[in-house]
């Protein structure tokens, strides 16, 4: 089986508080949306699949697959986006397959001479991290995690780039524990964005690696409030 590499991809990325759409055409960004959302996640992430992909004079059966973010991130993102990017995969019968909020984040920094972390605020003073090689696609030197940042950063002791909103807020955390080796995105960086997670989505179908709808699910890697109330009533 031939399969083409000018292939059209929807990508959607939720899991923090920026929403992001993008369409590409093989390896070029066709139209992306951007919002830092303070209206109704649904409404918003719907309106700008269709408007991106009008802008691209396209329609969802255009598509050759679909691609979501499964986190981790907002816990309530992540459900929005996953479940949009379910309801167009089951209207169009396209398929569909997930990437880590974590590895498009550092794919930010294509290239980068030094590990990548890229981190998302996680409340409870901790964050969302992991920390990856951007030679090439982002290939993971540690796993995707939950954790406190001061937890994270004794792992770190080499030069790394960080990145991302919790690199944000815990900076000065970073710079007064690290010192010189700490090393920061520009802020233009810091954005989940579709478009990146696109590429790996582009990547998985050519290769074949799509994923069936029922196991297309997020990934908290925490159990969410209502989860740990249940766990302290059932003991």
């Amino acid at each position: 089986m031939v399969v083409k590499s000018n292939l059209k991809v929807l990508a959607i990325d939720t899991s923090a508080t920026a929403c992001s759409a993008a369409v590409t055409d093989g390896t070029r960004i066709v139209c992306e949306c951007l919002l830092d959302t303070d209206r109704t996640l649904s409404g918003q992430l719907l309106a700008s699949i269709d408007r991106i992909m009008q802008d691209a004079g396209l329609t969802v059966d255009n598509l050759d697959g679909i691609g979501v973010s499964l986190g981790p991130g907002s816990f309530t993102g992540l459900r929005v986006g996953v479940a949009t990017a379910k309801g167009l995969a089951l209207a169009t019968g396209k398929p569909v397959t997930g990437f880590s909020s974590l590895a498009s984040l550092a794919f930010n920094l294509p290239w980068s001479a030094y590990p990548v972390c890229p981190m998302l605020d996680a409340r409870k003073n901790e964050v969302y991290a992991a920390l990856y090689s951007c030679d090439g696609l982002p290939e993971a030197i540690i796993d995707d995690c939950v954790i406190s940042p001061a937890d994270f950063l004794d792992h770190i002791k080499e030069p790394t780039v960080f990145v991302g909103p919790g690199a944000i807020r815990y900076r000065e955390m970073i710079e007064s524990r690290l010192g010189t080796i700490a090393l920061f995105a520009p802020c233009s960086c810091n954005q989940s964005r579709a478009s990146t997670g696109a590429v790996l989505v582009y990547q998985d179908i050519l290769q074949g690696k799509t994923m069936p709808l029922a196991l297309l699910n997020p990934s908290y890697i925490r159990p969410s409030e209502a989860e740990i109330k249940k766990m302290i009533r059932s003991g």
